[in-house]
């Protein structure tokens, strides 16, 4: 994975965190996520899961929550 991949990705979830940041945490974590699993590719949600695994330098903490979640979510399925 190349150095902007990741930080093109880390934006694009710390813009969507910021989209959402407006409602009780509780729900923007679900709406981010949500949002996420509709809308990026199965090699991008991989991507972010990997740098959430090693850290997730630089993602906003409703993003990191809500891939998380996701992260989460997708291996119990």
């Amino acid at each position: 994975m190349s150095h902007g991949t990741i930080d093109r990705l880390v934006y694009m979830a710390n813009q969507i965190s910021k989209a959402f940041a407006q409602n009780p945490e509780p729900k923007a974590v679900e709406e981010i996520s949500d949002h996420l699993k509709k809308f990026w590719e199965k090699r991008m949600l991989a991507q972010i899961f990997a740098h959430l695994d090693a850290g997730g330098e630089g993602m906003d903490p409703l993003a990191k929550k809500a891939v998380a979640v996701l992260q989460r979510n997708a291996q119990a399925a």
